[in-house]
C-alpha cells in the first residue's frame, strides 16, 4: 500500500482530535476522506504530510514513517492545504519557480517542470499575472499546480473546492481527475457531491473516529435498502391516515400535495398507497422511489457514531 495509517491518534489537551484510526490507500486509488467539520480530517492530513506530529500511531508513505523521514516524504507527496498558502504578491510563474527550488529543481529541469504544470493546470493566460489579481478558482489552480509541480506519487488535497462557485468546482474536479492518473490521491471534504463525482472509495470519520471504509457503490447499496417514496396527490391527504397504512414507518409533508413516505424495514407499501388513494377518491398524480444517496449513508453513519 502506498499510504498506510495505523492506529493514529492526536490529542490536544483533553480533546482527541484523531482517535485510533487505521486505513490504507493503494497506488492509483482516489479516496474521499469524508466527515463533518471538526471530524479530524485536516489533523490527519497534517500528520500525513509531516506538518504535525502524532500523539501515537504512525503514517507510512511508500513504507517510510513520516515522523522519521520528513524530508524524503515531502518529495514523494504533493499537498494542498485547506487554506491555500500562496504568496499573493508574486506572479504565477515566479511563485511556481520559487516552489520548484524548494524541491531541488534548477535550470532546465525547473523551467520544464514549471512550464508543464502551468499548461496542465490551465494557467497559461495567467502565468504573468500577480496571484492577488486572480479569482478564487484560479488561485486554487495555482495551489494545485504547486502540489503537482514535482510530479509526486501521492497527492493529498484538503477541501480543494472550498469556497468556489459551481462553475469553478466543476473545473477543479476535472483538473483533479486529469492530473491524478496513476497517482495515489486522498482528498478531504464535507461536500458529499465531491465524493460521488471523483471517488470509488470512501473513508468516513466523525469526532476523530473511523466510522466507515468501503467502496462507494457498497455504501450506496446500503442506503438504498430503505428508500423513501415521494407521492403527489391531486388533493390534500390526511397525514395521520397515511401514517397508518400498513408498511409505512413515517410520513413527511414536502410542498403542495406532495409527501415523502418512509417504508418500514423490509416493507413495500406502494400497493397499499394505491389502495388508499382509490378508497378515498384521491387522484394520484405521481409516485416515485427515491434512490439511495451518499447523504443518507453519511447521516446514518454519523448518527450511529454519536450514539455509540
Amino acid at each position: 500500500m502506498t499510504l498506510q495509517i495505523r492506529n493514529l491518534t492526536k490529542i490536544y489537551g483533553r480533546q482527541r482530535a484523531v482517535d485510533n484510526i487505521s486505513f490504507e490507500v493503494g497506488r492509483g486509488e482516489i479516496v474521499g476522506f469524508l466527515g463533518p467539520n471538526g471530524a479530524g480530517k485536516s489533523t490527519t492530513m497534517k500528520i500525513a504530510t509531516t506538518y504535525l506530529p502524532p500523539t501515537s500511531g504512525s503514517v507510512l508513505v511508500e513504507g517510510l514513517d513520516v515522523s522519521r523521514y520528513p524530508q524524503k516524504i515531502k518529495r514523494i507527496i504533493g499537498y494542498l492545504p485547506e487554506h491555500n498558502p500562496l504568496y499573493t504578491d508574486l506572479y504565477v510563474r515566479e511563485y511556481l519557480r520559487f516552489v520548484g527550488r524548494f524541491y531541488g529543481m534548477r535550470g532546465r529541469t525547473l523551467t520544464s517542470a514549471v512550464d508543464r504544470i502551468i499548461e496542465v493546470c490551465g494557467l497559461t493566460a495567467e502565468r504573468h499575472k500577480r496571484i492577488e489579481m486572480l479569482s478564487k478558482g484560479y488561485r486554487q489552480r495555482v495551489g494545485l499546480a504547486q502540489a503537482l509541480l514535482h510530479d509526486p506519487r501521492v497527492v493529498i488535497l484538503d477541501e480543494p473546492t472550498s469556497g468556489l462557485d459551481p462553475n469553478q468546482i466543476l473545473e477543479i474536479r476535472k483538473l483533479i481527475r486529469e492530473t491524478s492518473r496513476d497517482k495515489t490521491v486522498i482528498f478531504s471534504t464535507h461536500i458529499l457531491q465531491e465524493v460521488q463525482a471523483l471517488c470509488d472509495r470512501v473513508v468516513v470519520i466523525n469526532k476523530g473516529k473511523l466510522v466507515a471504509d468501503d467502496k462507494l457503490d457498497r455504501l450506496l447499496a446500503h442506503a438504498s435498502r430503505k428508500p423513501a417514496i415521494v407521492v403527489e396527490f391531486g388533493a390534500p391527504a390526511d397525514l395521520g391516515e397515511l401514517s397508518r397504512i400498513p408498511g409505512v414507518a413515517a410520513v413527511d409533508m414536502l410542498d403542495g400535495n406532495r409527501c415523502r413516505i418512509t417504508p418500514a424495514e423490509g416493507a413495500d407499501p406502494r400497493p397499499e398507497i394505491f389502495r388508499y388513494a382509490a378508497d378515498h377518491n384521491l387522484p394520484l398524480l405521481g409516485l416515485r422511489q427515491e434512490e439511495g444517496s451518499l447523504e443518507d449513508v453519511f447521516r446514518d453513519l454519523t448518527l450511529q457514531s454519536q450514539q455509540a
